[in-house]
């Protein structure tokens, strides 16, 4: 037997628990003793089934109606579970919605919209607990990306951009939060809700429950969490998705040119030495190593 990972007095707040993941998150973390603020855009119907259904299996929760791409409205939010709880441990930044639509047909309005809940609205509640998680010395906090975001996907261009750009902010946020104790992570999930109905065949969809994907909320918002991973998650399995560089390849400046390029791409594009670089300067320093050992090389000794 292992030894169980313990939430004990903690609090969460879970955007777009109102059904789907992120209501699947608020019950998992409520069955492990956390008091879940449920946020949900008004009325928030579901938002208060979400409640609802937490009270029922004995757990505590807090109906947080609010739209997180409205900056004012999230600082309200963030208050009123201080208010009534006192701290804020957790942060699952789930709300979401989508607008699919072949790029040449897409309208810029839902562009703006889908960037705007998705990683805005993300950034909101973020800049919203950032302060409270500091003053406390510890947080934990989860971003919802997608496969779309990491891999591509046709329809979905700016969902996709939404979901890439909260990759970035992880990476940010992982790095400008470690020596405070607070760990950022971002999942991307799987699973058949309101939002991916009819895109999923059915046969599939029996297998893509919601509530599959909540382990990986759960382990990513615990005290035993990582820092700064992509979670992919779907059907009861779990990956891990990194963003690679390979080793790279130095051209002298005859060699700097677009053929240059093209006549060494091979070298630039080898898989042997990939590494993930732990933040942007650590990528600047490689090309300099590359450019010193490449001099290096083409000076006589």
């Amino acid at each position: 037997m292992t030894a169980e990972i313990s939430f004990a007095g903690q609090v969460a707040i879970v955007t777009g628990a109102g059904s789907g993941l992120g209501r699947a998150h608020a019950l998992a973390l409520a069955r492990r003793g956390v008091r879940v603020a449920v946020n949900d855009l008004a009325p928030a119907e579901g938002g208060a089934e979400t409640v609802a259904l937490i009270s029922a299996e004995g757990g505590e929760a807090l109906l947080c109606p609010a739209d997180v791409s409205d900056g004012a409205q999230v600082g309200a939010m963030v208050q009123a579970v201080l208010d009534h709880w006192g701290r804020i441990d957790i942060l699952v930044n789930n709300a979401g919605f989508l607008r699919d639509k072949s790029f040449a047909k897409l309208e810029m309005a839902d562009f703006d919209r889908v960037v705007n809940v998705h990683l805005t609205g993300s950034a909101h509640c973020c800049k919203a607990v950032w302060p409270v998680m500091q003053a406390q010395g510890y947080g934990r906090i989860v971003m919802t990306s997608s496969a779309s975001g990491l891999f591509g996907n046709f329809g979905q261009a700016n969902y996709a951009a939404a979901k890439a750009g909260v990759i970035g902010l992880m990476k940010v946020l992982s790095i400008e939060g470690r020596k405070h104790n607070i760990f950022v992570n971002a999942l991307a999930p799987t699973a058949m809700t309101a939002m991916t109905d009819g895109l999923v065949e059915a046969a599939a969809a029996e297998r893509l429950d919601p509530a599959a994907v909540s382990p990986g909320v759960l382990f990513l918002t615990s005290p035993e969490a990582p820092n700064g991973v992509i979670l992919g998650a779907g059907a009861g399995a779990f990956s891990l998705v990194r963003i690679l560089e390979t080793a790279g390849h130095w051209l002298p400046p005859e060699a700097r040119t677009p053929e240059g390029i093209r006549d060494h791409f091979d070298r630039i594009s080898d898989p042997a030495g990939l590494s993930d670089p732990g933040g942007a300067f650590e990528q600047t320093a490689k090309f300099i190593r590359l450019a010193e050992a490449g001099l290096a090389e083409e000076t006589p000794s």
